[in-house]
């Protein structure tokens, strides 16, 4: 299997995934301090949501990429 085809089942598979999720979180350290014996950190939740336009986009994308044939010298 090409790494074309690679890539484009990839595409499809996170525009799925971006379709029915619509968004992904993650946690971020932003500040820690150490006072001695007791030591404090600040963890932000942070979320990010995939627009529509994106996962159908990839999925687009990657159904292009497995239709065009390859080409071989």
């Amino acid at each position: 299997m090409s790494t074309v085809k690679i890539l484009a089942i990839i595409l499809i598979v996170a525009g799925i995934v971006g379709l029915v999720y619509g968004k992904f979180g993650y946690t971020r350290e932003t500040h820690k301090a150490d006072l001695g014996s007791i030591q404090l950190s600040v963890q932000e939740k942070h979320s990010v949501n995939v627009p529509l336009w994106a996962g159908v986009g990839m999925i687009v994308v990657g159904g292009v990429l497995l239709l065009v044939p390859n080409k071989r010298s």
